[in-house]
């Protein structure tokens, strides 16, 4: 049976002044979907992989954000969850063996007289690769979090950003703020686990998909969550709530010149995504906003062997779908190859025909 993937992390890294050198034949920025199908899609033409995150496990926003989250539009799946699609995605990249470095971030580039990229990293490595592959996504996503009073004591504890665990929402009283789609989504799923569940957004209007906002005020007008209009002021628990720090009481709510306390064990919070492509947004390659732009018959930018896929990416009709991912980790390993083996004939086949895939199943 082939390997899974071997994990290497920040204590593999050699001593401060040492760089370890690991040459490959393509190095890939991003373990979430794309990243991971880009592995496959590289390996099916015999290249192999290193994959660097700045994460400590891999699945991108999928792991991080929603692992428990329903996503309906991958082909195949009526219905899979971010972490089942990580899982599948996984072991789909380990018929071809690639080495994840994961708390591990890119940081300089430079090419190389010789046509090949080489990539330092924070933990000391330096990658020598004629392919690489950035797939890091928005980049480093941090949640936007509002300026509430004491808000730091809360984080991890009883104020969350993510749901990676929905059991630590049992039998608990929960307040959700935030008005789009993880918002709606998570208030549907996480009411029936709740003791009572608050949906706390500022206006009557949101920014999730209509049928989340149907479905929400069906739950509400039945009495299975509620939905109260105000912006968060304050929290209120640890020692003033005769508490151990850290647990949440009550969040302080405002709304009309009105304040008012909401019952609260635990607090989720939505208000979004900042995403940072921190030092790669100074490797010189041409950016729409924080995307590099691409040729979408390639997916090479503007520095030839360096190719970007997923929300990474920009060109017209660029659609951040996961899904959108998967074509274009195809595009870019059919040209990708020719670059890393020039030297080698290189024509289109099926999965069906590959030798190589044949040989990796048994």
């Amino acid at each position: 049976m082939p390997k899974q993937g071997a994990t290497e992390g920040p204590e593999n890294a050699p001593a401060t002044g040492a760089a370890k050198v690991i040459e490959t034949d393509a190095l890939i920025i991003g373990a979430g979907p794309a990243g991971l199908f880009a592995v496959f899609e590289l390996g099916m033409h015999g290249l192999s992989a290193h994959v660097l995150d700045a994460l400590p496990q891999i699945g991108g926003q999928c792991t991080e954000l929603y692992p428990d989250k329903p996503i309906y539009d991958i082909p195949g799946f009526p219905r899979i969850t971010g972490a089942a699609l990580i899982a599948r995605l996984k072991e789909q990249a380990g018929l071809f063996d690639p080495v994840y470095h994961l708390r591990t971030r890119a940081l300089g580039h430079e090419t190389l007289e010789d046509g090949r990229h080489a990539v330092t990293t924070d933990t000391g490595l330096r990658f020598i690769a004629p392919v690489v592959v950035i797939a890091a996504g928005g980049g480093v996503l941090e949640p936007k979090r509002p300026p509430i009073p004491g808000l730091a004591a809360y984080e991890g504890r009883s104020v969350f950003y993510a749901v990676r665990d929905r059991e630590q929402f049992r039998g608990r009283n929960l307040v959700i703020a935030g008005g789009g789609d993880s918002a709606l989504d998570w208030a549907i799923e996480l009411a029936p686990l709740a003791r009572r569940l608050v949906l706390l957004h500022r206006r009557e209007t949101f920014r999730a998909a209509p049928e989340s906002v149907r479905r929400m005020r069906e739950m509400v007008k039945a009495g299975e969550m509620d939905f109260v209009l105000g912006q968060i002021r304050g929290l209120k628990g640890g020692a003033q709530a005769g508490l151990e720090e850290g647990a949440l009481a009550a969040v302080i709510a405002a709304h009309g010149g009105e304040t008012f306390e909401i019952p609260a064990e635990r607090l989720l919070l939505f208000f979004g995504l900042a995403g940072k492509m921190g030092p790669l947004a100074d490797w010189g390659l041409k950016m729409e906003g924080h995307r590099f732009v691409v040729d979408p018959a390639t997916f090479q930018t503007s520095c030839a062997g360096l190719y970007a896929i997923g929300d990474a990416c920009a060109y017209p009709g660029k659609l951040n779908l996961i899904l959108s991912g998967f074509h274009e980790a195809a595009l870019m390993a059919h040209h990708a190859v020719s670059r890393a083996r020039p030297e080698e004939a290189h024509t289109f086949m099926h999965s069906t025909s590959m030798a190589l895939l044949r040989d990796r199943l048994g």
